[in-house]
């Protein structure tokens, strides 16, 4: 069973249909919109401040979402993908958007609607992603426009998590 925290009086809100693998820990702060998914070994940590997360978002496994206290809470908007070991650190990340694996985004960082992050891309604090664009790179840099295929696979990949999530429920 996930490990559920609350933190300072505060206890994680989750809406419908939300599946949190048997060792994610979400703590503290943390507002989930439905048919979100947390993931093998995921943390999202709101304890030192608050981390909103928006309907059929998924965060991947090893992933870790967290916050800078008093300073920079965490937003991640509808219909993210957040893969595989990818570090979301006290960052805005807009709908329908795609960090790749192992990715970093730090502080007061804000990835538009749309985007990609490549995997293994270090996005330095205050960077704006402009909506629709590939960053990659350390630090992270624009590469091209999203076109077409990209912006099917951003939609494919947010709607195959919480068929796979259903894999999970027996």
């Amino acid at each position: 069973m996930a490990i559920i925290k609350t933190v300072r009086g505060l206890t994680p809100k989750f809406g419908n249909n939300c599946f949190l693998a048997d060792n994610a820990v979400v703590a503290g702060e943390v507002v989930m919109g439905d048919n979100c998914t947390v993931w093998f070994n995921a943390v999202v940590r709101g304890d030192v401040n608050s981390i909103t997360i928006g309907n059929n978002s998924n965060i991947q496994d090893g992933a870790i979402i967290h916050c800078t206290y008093q300073k920079a809470k965490t937003v991640i908007g509808s219909s993210v993908s957040i893969a595989h070991t990818a570090v979301v650190h006290g960052c805005t990340i807009e709908d329908n958007v795609l960090i790749g694996m192992g990715a970093i985004l730090m502080d007061d960082a804000v990835i538009g609607t749309g985007s990609v992050i490549a995997a293994g891309a270090v996005v330095l604090p205050g960077t704006i992603v402009k909506p629709g664009s590939i960053y990659a790179g350390m630090p992270a840099k624009y590469v091209k426009d999203v076109g077409p295929e990209m912006t099917a696979a951003i939609e494919r990949t947010a709607k195959n998590y919480p068929m796979y999530a259903e894999w999970f429920k027996d």
